[in-house]
Formats: C-alpha cells, structure tokens, sequence
C-alpha cells in the first residue's frame, strides 16, 4: 500500500510539469502576440468566458449526480448559472466602459474595483455555504472537480508579462503574478490526491485552497497599494494603473471574487468529507463490540 501510494504521488506531482508547459507558451503567446485575438476578444476574456462555460457545464454534471428531482436541477442550475452570466455581464460592460479606471483626481467615496472583488464574496458566502441544496450538491460532486477546475490560475501570469513590458510595477506584479502560476500549476496534484484517496488527501486539498486564498489577500492587498487613490504607499514613481483597465481588469474585477467562492466552496467540500469519514468510523468502531465471556 505504501508503495503504490508513493508512486500515486509522484504520478500527481508530474502534472506540473506539461501545465507547467502549458503555462509557459500561453505567456509566451501573449508576450509575442499582444494584439493577437483572433474572434475580436481580447485572449483575457476568451479564455476566462471558457472557463466559465465549463464551470457552468461541471455544475449540471454534478447536479446529475444528486437525487434531486429533474425540475429541482433545472431550478438549482438556473438560480446559480442565470446570476453567474449576468454577473459576468455587467462585470464586462462596467469594464469596458471604464468604470474600474483608478482616479488621479477627487477620490471616490467607494473604490470601485475593491468593491467589485469584495461586494460578490459577501453576498456569495452567505447564500452558497448555507444552502442545503449546495450541500447536497457538493456531497454528489467529486471534491477534486472545484479544485482542478482552478488550473485556470495561470493566467494571472498576464501580470508578468505587463511587467516584463513595464506596463505595470513589480511590487504588484511579482507576487501576484508568481502566487497565480503556482497555485495553478499545484490545482491538478492537489485534485489527484484528493481523489485517489492518496492518506491525507483531504488535507493537501484543504492547504492549497488556503495558499490559494492566500494569494489572492497578497494579490490584493498589493493592488491596492500601488494603485492611484487613498491606499497607495507603493510604487509611487510607476503607479499600477493598467489593473483597472479593460480587459486586465476581468481578472480581479470577475475572476478573482469567483475563485475566492470557488475555495470557500471546496473548503466546505472537504469538511464535509471528513465529517462523513469521522462519522462511518465511529460507527465501525461502535459495531465492533467485544466478545461474549467465556462461560465459567
């Protein structure tokens, strides 16, 4: 058990390396090609609108599994997926028309692009992690699919490209940009180990969706501090103004808050799992009852 364990493990971690690959000539791709977009859409938004779509078909699949009603799972997969498009919508148009653009002059009451991040994550904790229809939803699902769906994290690697181009300022770039590439790269390993079964399975899954949170605290918080407004004490002489422009802004203005859901999401995935695995245990551990007396 111990060595077939061990070679899952290796197997696991050899993912990185074509994502890894992967990852690479997508940067690359943007570095050579910053224009290139083929259907008119800036590659940015192609590739997080992909995602979307396979989120939105992931969550069908796992509604499948559950033993809700056909009219429950076109319920429940209408009330997530109608407000997740719409949400994406207005993100998108709000985008285009500017409305994230840091302001040099009179500061706003509320920063938009904060509020975009924040806002979603607020109203989406409270009513994903206390439906029961989730729950049950996540209880169907594999634990694995909400964590290697998030292989899409290289793409903040976008960050360092605006860097190598002096586009943006390292002091966001770098530890945005990095965190993104090696949450993304560890999504697959971590999903393999979670379902294999591989001993402490759950936990690995538990710590990269933290390092991920993390990422994104790190992420923003630097965003903030380099960009023009009330908060910024970094980067002053190259202030971080391309983060609030189309289509960059897609990433922390729609991709960021979804991902932080996504997490919170798996989290209480995983939790799940571990109280069913501590509950079938204590009832093995209660069926074994010691044998009769010998009889004197």
């Amino acid at each position: 058990m111990g060595t077939t364990a061990s070679a899952l493990k290796l197997r696991a971690s050899l993912l990185v390396l074509p994502a890894a690959l992967a990852a690479a000539g997508w940067l690359w791709l943007n570095f050579a090609f910053p224009d290139f977009a083929p259907a008119g859409i800036p590659n940015t938004v192609t590739l997080i609108l992909t995602f979307n779509g396979i989120i939105l078909i992931g969550l069908w699949r796992g509604l499948l599994r559950t033993d809700f009603t056909a009219t429950a799972r076109v319920a429940v997969w209408l009330g997530i997926a109608v407000p997740y498009i719409l949400w994406t919508a207005v993100i998108w148009g709000l985008a285009v028309h500017g409305a994230f653009r840091p302001i040099r002059g009179p500061i706003r009451a509320v920063p938009a692009l904060p509020a975009a991040i924040l806002l979603p994550v607020v109203v989406g904790l409270v009513l994903l992690t206390n439906s029961r229809r989730i729950g049950s939803l996540l209880d169907a699902t594999p634990p694995s699919w909400l964590i290697g769906v998030q292989v899409y994290r290289v793409l903040g690697g976008i960050f360092l490209v605006n860097w190598v181009r002096g586009a943006m300022p390292g002091a966001f770039a770098l530890p945005a940009g990095i965190g993104d590439i090696v949450v993304g790269l560890l999504a697959l390993p971590a999903a393999l180990w979670v379902s294999w079964g591989l001993p402490g399975g759950t936990k690995v899954g538990s710590g990269w969706n933290l390092l991920g949170l993390a990422d994104f605290a790190v992420a923003i918080a630097t965003g903030m501090m380099t960009s023009p407004g009330r908060f910024q004490v970094l980067a002053l002489d190259h202030p971080n103004a391309q983060i609030g422009t189309f289509p960059i802004v897609m990433i922390p203005a729609f991709a960021v808050p979804s991902s932080i859901l996504q997490h919170a999401l798996s989290l209480r995935q995983l939790r799940r799992v571990e109280r069913r695995a501590a509950d079938v245990g204590i009832v093995e551990h209660a069926g074994r009852r010691a044998p009769d007396p010998e009889p004197v």
